[in-house]
């Protein structure tokens, strides 16, 4: 029998079914926890599993900071004690955004109603997960044609008045984009906007969708909000608590209803952590469903007659994951991209990073598929231009005094004179916040080494770039430890995980995603995507050329000779520097000719914090820059590359450090640093004219 030909009954039943088995193969470890429970362990999870969650919780304002410093030193608390009652006070000390948030997350979810003899049904629940996409279970929209003949119905609840409030229709479009899998009982959507109208997440908003740990523990309550049996929405709040969490699924307890299927399930924190969709009856030693009066129950009684022992829900990680690695059109792509860059299914997973091919095998790791991309300038497309490194005019600031921007990894693929302006506008913006004078993007010097690095990081490369699509994350960075020239990339992709806060001992617990792909380098991988607004692939290939450039002496000096080419020779130098650049410009200091005078260094998103970074530069060890009258340190503490900032160690010498805080998705963008008005004050401040 064909999807299509089966009906929707009988979808909902396979669902409840396989959810029973399920609940049955999980009875031991569901009764440990049920035990631990009414022993009063509040939270029954791993160490490892209760440190994430508290990061999260606090990293993502789940929790007032002054709330928890008056509670946690009350009494003397060792960490797992403090992690485990970090989680609780978010569950006991609900702020006031915890109502107009859930409002929010509340406005996203619509009833999915079916047309079918000439009436209309409600069918399910849905939500958005993107500007234009919504999601469901398989077994409400089970394939393209039935959801041709399904709408959604935003708005179908009560005013705050209790009187109906204007529903708003919208047609789904699985002619755009559709997809679903019948396992993970999920299905993915288009909605048509209305006629002339925005798309439906620009008006009722939509869930940010997210693959990174520490969103739910074991104990935690979780929230549900739907249409139980096609009625009105509703909300099933905090009255619940999560039992057992499977590889690809969670089971709960919650008061909800066959309407319900389809429906998101957040955390305290509004996150979407499952979607719904089925509960689990209880059943005899027969396998027969039973009554809530403990009989057998029969077609024809009912969902509401049948006893229902708790739900279960499928774990977002486990859909993401499924999503990631579909073979889907551009356009398509595209759709999952606008679900955000915390699903991991943004642009990056298309245009991921060049990546050469491993020298030698390495255990676990296929060897990739070779897939070339070709940028503008190669095509033809674009008429070639030089990217080599720009001076300032003669006349910049009296000519005694020198603007240089210093550039970080990956511009290989960039002009020059475009980033030199891109880098002045973000100062300039920092200016007039200001109210100081900007400058001119011509009076910038701007070395450029970026073709050099790339360049030398790709000779020995015989295959052309490669992307997501045949390699994961964890699993070049597998190849990259494989092929460091010192052997010190898994070493510097350790510390830089455990000076964010990751747990030394045991596994972290993660929603799932990628889990058993890769080996031990998956771990600190996603630590660090988790504690930042950096997706793995920056993350891998940037820790990749800073240790190619400490590693590997010719590579160095290439780099180096390379910025020597554009420097001015004698003066007073501003010398302004972001990520790899901050290493560069530190070894660049021991190279300055006599007559050029360092008056001020500004350090933006560096990596110098790590001791596997500062060890490495030609004046090894944290040092006091040569020469360097002032200097000052930029950082974000949601940027992944300035991990070990601030600069603590006394041997940096003396050094301003500016924490600031950039924007979501440009944690570590130079424009963004730039931007601040106190780092542009700095800079202005350094230049006479």
């Amino acid at each position: 029998m064909s999807v299509t030909d089966r009906p929707y009954q009988e979808l909902h039943e396979q669902a409840a079914d396989e959810a029973a088995r399920r609940y049955e193969d999980s009875a031991a470890e569901r009764e440990r926890v049920e035990g631990r429970l009414a022993a009063g362990v509040r939270f029954p999870d791993s160490p490892d599993a209760l440190a994430v969650r508290a990061d999260r919780i606090l990293d993502r304002g789940g929790l007032s900071p002054s709330a928890v410093v008056a509670d946690i030193h009350r009494e003397a608390m060792d960490l797992p004690d403090a992690n485990e009652r970090i989680i609780d006070l978010s569950n006991e000390l609900q702020a006031w955004s915890f109502l107009p948030r859930g409002v929010r997350a509340g406005a996203t979810v619509a009833r999915i109603t079916l047309r079918r003899d000439g009436r209309e049904l409600p069918h399910g629940t849905g939500f958005l997960v993107s500007p234009r996409l919504m999601m469901t279970n398989h077994h409400v929209l089970p394939d393209e044609n039935l959801a041709r003949r399904c709408f959604a119905e935003f708005n179908a609840q009560v005013t705050a008045d209790n009187l109906p409030d204007t529903v708003v229709r919208m047609e789904l479009d699985p002619g755009t984009f559709f997809a679903a899998d019948r396992r993970l009982d999920f299905a993915l959507v288009a909605v048509a906007p209305t006629l002339d109208g925005p798309p439906p997440g620009e008006i009722f908003g939509w869930n940010r969708l997210s693959v990174q740990i520490g969103k739910l523990v074991l104990g935690e309550k979780v929230n549900i909000i739907g249409h139980p049996s096609g009625r009105l929405k509703e909300i099933a709040l905090r009255d619940n608590a999560v039992l057992v969490r499977l590889d690809d699924f969670v089971h709960y307890t919650t008061d909800t209803e066959p309407g319900n299927s389809g429906s998101p399930v957040f955390n305290d924190q509004w996150e979407v952590v499952a979607l719904h969709h089925s509960g689990v009856p209880k059943k005899d030693y027969q396998g027969r469903v039973l009554r809530k009066d403990g009989r057998p129950w029969q077609q024809g009684d009912g969902d509401d007659a049948i006893d229902w022992v708790a739900n279960e829900g499928v774990r977002i990680s486990s859909i993401l994951k499924h999503l990631a690695g579909l073979d889907l059109d551009p356009g398509r792509r595209a759709l999952l991209a606008e679900m955000g860059p915390d699903t991991g299914l943004d642009q990056a997973m298309t245009t991921a990073p060049a990546l050469p091919t491993p020298t030698a095998a390495v255990p676990g790791v296929a060897a990739p598929t070779a897939r070339v991309t070709v940028s503008p300038a190669e095509s033809g497309t674009t008429a070639r231009r030089p990217q080599v490194g720009l001076r300032a005019r003669a006349t910049a600031f009296g000519g005694r005094q020198h603007l240089v921007f210093l550039h970080g990894r990956d511009q290989q693929d960039n002009f020059p004179d475009v980033l030199r302006r891109s880098w002045t506008a973000g100062l300039n913006h920092g200016l007039t916040l200001a109210s100081l004078p900007t400058l001119d993007p011509e009076d910038v010097w701007f070395p450029f080494y970026g073709t050099r690095l790339h360049a030398l990081s790709s000779r020995e490369s015989t295959a052309a770039p490669i992307g997501l699509d045949q390699l994961s994350a964890a699993a070049a960075a597998e190849v990259f430890a494989a092929q460091s020239p010192t052997g010190s990339y898994e070493q510097l992709l350790h510390e830089a995980a455990v000076r964010a806060g990751m747990p030394q001992n045991g596994p972290a617990t993660t929603e799932g995603f990628g889990s058993g792909l890769v080996g031990v380098l998956h771990r600190p991988l996603s630590w660090l995507a988790a504690k930042s607004d950096l997706d793995e692939w920056t993350i891998a290939t940037f820790l990749r050329d800073v240790d190619l450039y400490l590693g590997d002496s010719a590579v160095r000096e290439a780099v180096l000779d390379s910025v020597m080419e554009t420097m001015p020779s004698s003066g007073e130098l501003v010398l302004v520097t972001h990520s790899l650049g901050t290493v560069v410009g530190m070894d660049l200091l021991t190279r300055l000719p006599e007559g050029l005078d360092p008056v001020l260094l500004v350090t933006a998103g560096s990596p110098l914090g790590l001791d596997g970074v500062n060890e490495r530069l030609l004046a090894r060890g944290p040092h006091q820059p040569p020469r360097v009258r002032d200097w000052v340190n930029v950082w974000c503490p949601t940027d992944a590359v300035a991990i070990g900032c601030p600069l603590e160690d006394e041997r940096w010498g003396k050094l301003t450090q500016l924490a600031v805080s950039n924007g979501r998705d440009r944690a570590h963008k130079m424009e963004e640093y730039l931007g601040h008005p106190k780092a542009a004050q700095e800079i202005r401040g350094a230049l006479r004219a």
